[in-house]
């Protein structure tokens, strides 16, 4: 029996006997999973908020299986996910209940680690850690670390251009990706950049990373390494407030210091950090800034001097420098395991991802707290203080009726505040579904237009991952004029700067 479902503007028909016949043709076994018990791990990802389940999900070993997975659905005009490790926190790779969900999760080869080149050639399964792990033994490592990079992999990292918490200095995936290789919903195999340092024509590599899996399939990346600093410095300051926090970031920055690494914490995240691995952090400070510098060891041992006669001006009550290696690591394990120490001290929370201009950062904090006091929902701040990427942790209990609805409209609100102070309400986490009303926000109809003309020159026929990232003018116009109503927001036609 076909089935029809409606999203937005489409339309699809499924005849799902006659899908999975077709894709069965070249999916055998485990490969092809139909069963509701066997896709159920597959109905969402790291946003267990939002949960849908697929028509059925593939899992294939070969680029001719992918090649096939996308042919048939291009054939049968029916939606594609393509989904990695599952990480995602914008429901980036939510299955479409009418469509084939597609996992790359077998694509895990490192194919190349070509240390005089400085390059490696991966399949997009591939774990972020795993490649810094293959490139050790060379002096070499790949920069981009999302605090998930244990378990995320390059592929979902180019998919939503992720950074982590060396960006700052060593930039974002786009900036330490050389090709990638992916194949459109009709079946093509494209590849896109060049292992020179640039390529001729448009720069679509760059619009490809960051495309969040609607312009194509990628089957295969290479990316840059680079060689270990030879010295490391890691610098812990604690504060009595945010605001003061907040303004010692701009300090650092301001005075053509450019760290290693400089993440911010609140109080709140410092005690869940605390109490889960017992990193050494002030508990009874408001925020804590971690600092990693590297370089030659003159430069580290000058820019330490400086960083702590600054942290010193803007009122830090404590610095401390990490005295071995096992010190470093401690001030580093608290940050990147934050996320899941706050999972311990609340039901539930949400992860929010905007980023603002340096200079508003106290200023957003301050706001922050006050909508956090209006919803009655503690907020956690976890962030890339030096580049302004924001994390907030809405800690909420999905048990209680109402309050996830809640949960989301207090984080709609914090990415809008991101947007009013000329900040964008994504630094590396995409948009998915979770930001899609913010959309609305940041954009105007003609630049809305401009990202659908984009995607349509990838895919026409509006397979990949529909209804996801780039919101209808419908849904616009419907969201504007809702907020216009209460006196919040301008129309979205309305230019901003």
């Amino acid at each position: 029996m076909a089935s029809v479902y409606r999203t937005e503007d489409c339309q699809y028909t499924v005849d799902r006997e006659a899908l999975v016949q077709r894709l069965a043709e070249a999916l055998q076994g485990d490969s092809l999973l139909v069963d509701d018990e066997a896709m159920r791990p597959y109905e969402c990802d790291g946003l267990a908020g939002y949960r849908q389940m697929p028509q059925v999900v593939t899992i294939p070993e070969t680029i001719e299986q992918v090649r096939h997975v996308l042919r048939v659905c291009h054939d049968m005009n029916l939606p594609v996910v393509a989904r990695g490790a599952g990480t995602s926190l914008s429901a980036g790779a939510l299955p479409h209940p009418q469509g084939v969900l597609l996992s790359l999760a077998r694509f895990n080869k490192i194919l190349e680690i070509d240390h005089e080149r400085r390059m490696a050639r991966l399949q997009p399964g591939v774990r972020n850690l795993a490649i810094s792990e293959a490139a050790a033994p060379y002096g070499l490592y790949y920069a981009p670390d999302p605090s998930s990079q244990i378990t995320c992999s390059i592929g979902g990292n180019v998919a939503e251009n992720a950074g982590g918490v060396h960006c700052l200095k060593y930039g974002l995936t786009v900036h330490n990706i050389l090709e990638v290789t992916m194949i459109t919903m009709a079946g093509e195999e494209v590849t896109l950049g060049s292992e020179a340092l640039d390529s001729a024509g448009y720069d679509l590599l760059a619009a490809v990373t960051g495309s969040e899996g609607m312009l194509g399939v990628i089957v295969e990346i290479k990316v840059k390494l680079l060689p270990q600093p030879p010295a490391k410095d890691v610098l812990l300051a604690s504060f009595a407030d945010v605001e003061t926090a907040g303004n010692a970031v701009a300090g650092i920055i301001g005075a053509g210091i450019v760290p290693g690494g400089l993440e911010m914490m609140d109080k709140l995240a410092i005690q869940a950090a605390e109490d889960f691995v017992q990193a050494g952090y002030p508990t009874d400070a408001a925020a804590i800034l971690i600092c990693e510098l590297d370089g030659s060891p003159d430069d580290v041992r000058a820019q330490r001097e400086r960083v702590c006669q600054l942290l010193d001006e803007y009122g830090a009550a404590e610095i401390r420098v990490a005295g071995d290696e096992d010190e470093k690591a401690r001030f580093w394990a608290g940050r990147k395991a934050a996320f899941p120490a706050v999972g311990r001290i609340s039901p539930d929370y949400y992860c929010i991802d905007g980023t603002i201009p340096r200079k508003h950062l106290a200023y957003v904090l301050q706001r922050m707290q006050e909508l956090s006091d209006e919803y009655g929902l503690r907020v956690a701040n976890v962030f890339h203080a030096g580049d302004g990427n924001l994390h907030p942790l809405v800690l909420y209990d999905g048990n209680v009726p109402g309050e996830f609805e809640r949960t989301e409209e207090l984080g709609g609100r914090i990415l809008e505040l991101c947007v009013e102070v000329g900040g964008t309400v994504t630094g590396e986490h995409g948009v998915g579904m979770e930001k899609i009303n913010q959309m609305c926000v940041q954009f105007g109809s003609p630049d809305l237009e401009q990202f659908r003309a984009l995607k349509y020159a990838f895919d026409p026929s509006g397979l990949l991952n529909p209804g996801k990232a780039i919101p209808t003018l419908n849904r616009c116009a419907e969201f504007g004029a809702m907020h216009v109503h209460h006196g919040e927001l301008p129309h979205p036609d309305i230019p901003r700067y």
